[in-house]
């Protein structure tokens, strides 16, 4: 089982938008077309929150509060429980699935995202769960660096946010010259 893709599951589904069932359906990949082609109105409730919930770990994690990102999880885990099972047409297309059969889509998504996830903390602990420093952004995600030192989302954030610091710190630059310029007009002047 890939635990690291089913992880990505989570941090996709706390950084997608569900506002309705079309929104939910683009959460699943090709690969899982079955899912897209099988959710429910109802499932949408149960998608939405487990965002919630899931997005509180990802902020438990980033603000160093372990044990509680390790009470949500294992109260997902029970919510969600995993029950393994060999599932495919033929020798060649053998794969796991992570609940029992039959179970609806939200079931089978949030058992292999919260599996995924607990597999993440307890090899990594909870410090690489982030959420985006970018504040117009609000994304988690997983940190991956060597050392532990993501603070964005992607490079993207990383990249608008550095520019808007630079902005700002220009803004105030010229604000003091401007500032300074006009102590020195008044007190010719005077």
């Amino acid at each position: 089982m890939n635990f690291d893709a089913y992880a990505r599951t989570g941090v996709d589904l706390v950084n997608a938008r569900l506002d309705d069932l079309d929104d939910l359906r683009a959460l699943f990949p090709e690969e899982n077309a079955w899912m897209r082609d099988e959710v429910a109105e109802r499932d949408l409730t149960t998608f939405r929150r487990a965002q919630k919930r899931l997005r509180d770990v990802f902020e438990y994690g980033t603000s160093g509060r372990d044990a509680q990102a390790v009470t949500e999880i294992n109260a997902l885990l029970e919510a969600f429980p995993v029950q393994p099972r060999i599932s495919g047409h033929d020798s060649n297309d053998w794969h796991m699935h992570v609940t029992s059969r039959g179970a609806s889509v939200s079931a089978e998504y949030m058992a292999g995202a919260v599996w995924g996830l607990s597999v993440w903390l307890c090899e990594y602990g909870s410090a690489r769960f982030g959420v985006c420093a970018d504040e117009r952004c609000g994304n988690v995600y997983l940190d991956t660096s060597s050392n532990c030192c993501r603070r964005f989302c992607s490079e993207r954030c990383a990249t608008r946010s550095h520019v808007a610091a630079h902005r700002a710190r220009k803004r105030a630059a010229i604000g003091e010259q401007a500032g300074v310029a006009s102590k020195e007009t008044l007190t010719t002047v005077v």
